[in-house]
């Protein structure tokens, strides 16, 4: 098969081989386990399980929250003790919402059953694999359900399996594929069948030879049409998009996806572990993670997802002098701010630091404009034109030269002759601008509801204006369909008296209240008086005659 290239790339000391001579193995039970509910790209599952309740090993503790996002399970049997913020693994250090399971040391599992997968239509089983909790175990930790989705009109014609592992350090995928080939190889296939992918390619690079030597036993076993690439040793091969053009030659924009090439890509921890979620029904509650660095046993352990990490760490007996773990490899990895914090679903790699297992980096000095950063970066970058607008703090130059394509692999600080922490000064930068367009965000929502209120006020005083225009247009019609005598003020209703003064010169044409008494004639008038007068003169005289009063 022709393979391609990418450009740039490094080739750093791959560390690797001192964590594959042990056989995987697996981490006993601990006391307490500390579950983050969001462990995925997507929304945070809601927790299903409250403190008090006692769950079983396998049972679902957090409900997926929408189609971008996946469910968690209790990683052993036991009681759920608590239901709060707790520091993950995360760049951040900040916390986030776990369910904590004090466990009962029995380990008992909920109750399994295989999928039916014969009679279900690809709609179920997607929603099954969400509910399994199946996400990318390669570090994006994407919901697997959501890729297999393809969007309506494209087609996968290249389904490609990652199994490159190209970071120092990190084995838990090379071992996995040398101890579990088939249940990959059958992943692979499985996937494969879902997506429609005309062709399944499992890429892994050629410092693996154990490991490309058991997928193809696999493969010939099983009557497997995957096909197993070995693809040349140079960091990032294990980046998705740069394996792509390995194996197929196309280039993917980071404005596009890849199935806009008819491509897409899983690591093969996440094909295994959705097998194994399809033919024996088990969620994904435990995960491979390489423990190395200064310790006195490095190797790959089969992890419950919740274990803290002191935990797992006294199992590969540190050595005195270490002073911090980093999550990852030394590429693209980050230091964990807290021990305490739980193994979780992205981890791959526990790297214990210690003085002097990584050369110390020396002082920054200026850029000297040299392009070693330009020559080793795959995205075909000019990471020095970003430091200069990152130390700068222009943003908008930032977007231009295309910031957000970095895909913060490290090969530019690999190869800096100033030891410039140029991946730094980019995610330092992306952060602020993120923080900017938040804000705006929370700006432009602000003003539109200003905006939308003084259009709803306005609204209702235009319809208000409206209503007692209509009434009293409505009033004058009525008034003015009543014969009316002509007066010297206006004219006057011949039945009811009610004067009509809209015809008056000086008339105001604000409208008035209609006086609804009678009009009386000179007459009548005169008459009224008079009767007026004799009820008077009576009562003088009734009160004249009463006894001790004077008359008058």
């Amino acid at each position: 098969m022709k393979l391609f290239s990418f450009k740039g790339g490094v080739k750093p000391d791959p560390n690797k081989s001192i964590s594959t001579v042990l056989p995987i193995a697996q981490a006993p039970l601990v006391n307490r386990y500390i579950v983050p509910l969001h462990q995925s790209v997507g929304g945070t599952p809601r927790p299903i399980v409250k403190p008090g309740d006692y769950v079983l090993k396998g049972q679902r503790i957090g409900e997926a929250d929408g189609w971008v996002s996946a469910a968690v399970h209790a990683p052993t049997s036991g009681t759920v003790v608590e239901i709060g913020p707790h520091i993950v693994p995360h760049p951040s250090g900040l916390p986030t919402d776990c369910v904590v399971i004090e466990a009962d040391g029995r380990d008992t599992w909920i109750e399994r059953k295989a999928f039916d997968i014969d009679n279900a239509s690809a709609e179920a089983v997607r929603e099954y694999l969400r509910d399994m909790g199946i996400v990318g175990m390669g570090g994006a930790v994407f919901p697997s359900h959501v890729k297999l989705s393809v969007p309506h009109g494209k087609q996968v014609e290249e389904l490609i399996i990652n199994g490159a592992e190209c970071e120092p350090f990190i084995t838990c995928d090379d071992r996995l594929m040398r101890e579990q080939a088939t249940e990959v190889v059958q992943g692979s296939a499985l996937f494969g069948k879902l997506i429609g992918a005309q062709r399944v390619l499992i890429g892994v690079e050629d410092n693996k030879p154990e490991a490309i030597a058991a997928l193809q036993a696999a493969t010939a076993e099983l009557g497997s049409t995957v096909e197993v690439i070995t693809v040349p040793t140079i960091y990032p091969t294990g980046g998705a998009k740069e394996l792509i053009r390995v194996l197929t030659g196309k280039e993917v924009p980071a404005s596009k996806r890849s199935t806009d090439f008819s491509v897409q890509v899983f690591n093969v921890a996440t094909v295994q572990s959705a097998w194994r979620a399809i033919q024996y029904g088990e969620p994904l509650i435990s995960r491979i993670v390489t423990i190395s660095g200064a310790v006195g046993e490095s190797r790959n352990w089969s992890v419950p997802i919740g274990m803290p990490i002191a935990d797992l760490i006294a199992l590969a007996q540190p050595k005195p002098e270490t002073d911090g773990v980093i999550m990852g490899g030394p590429m693209m990895g980050f230091r964990v701010s807290t021990n305490a914090a739980p193994v979780i679903k992205a981890t791959n790699s526990l790297i214990v630091n210690a003085p002097g297992l990584f050369p110390k980096k020396p002082q920054e000095l200026p850029c000297i404009r040299c392009g070693s950063c330009a020559t080793a970066c795959p995205q075909e970058l000019q990471p020095f034109e970003l430091y200069w607008w990152s130390r700068a703090s222009k943003f908008e130059q930032l977007e231009k030269y295309k910031l957000f394509d970095c895909i913060e692999c490290g090969c530019c600080d690999y190869v800096c002759p100033s030891h410039i922490p140029l991946v730094n000064y980019f995610r330092f930068s992306k952060s602020e601008i993120q923080a900017e367009q938040r804000e705006k965000q929370m700006a432009d929502a602000a003003r539109e509801r200003f905006e939308f209120r003084e259009a709803r006020a306005e609204r209702e005083k235009r319809e208000k204006a409206e209503r007692l225009a209509k009434a009293n247009a409505a009033r004058k019609a009525a008034e003015a369909t009543v014969v009316k005598p002509e007066t010297e003020s206006g004219t006057i209703n011949a039945e009811d008296g009610v004067p009509d003064l809209s015809t008056h010169p000086t008339q105001a044409s604000t409208p008035i209240a209609v006086d609804e008494h009678p009009v009386l004639t000179a007459g009548a008038k005169q008459a009224a008086i008079a009767a007026a007068v004799e009820r008077a003169r009576q009562k003088q005289e009734q009160h004249a005659s009463k006894p001790g009063k004077p008359t008058l």
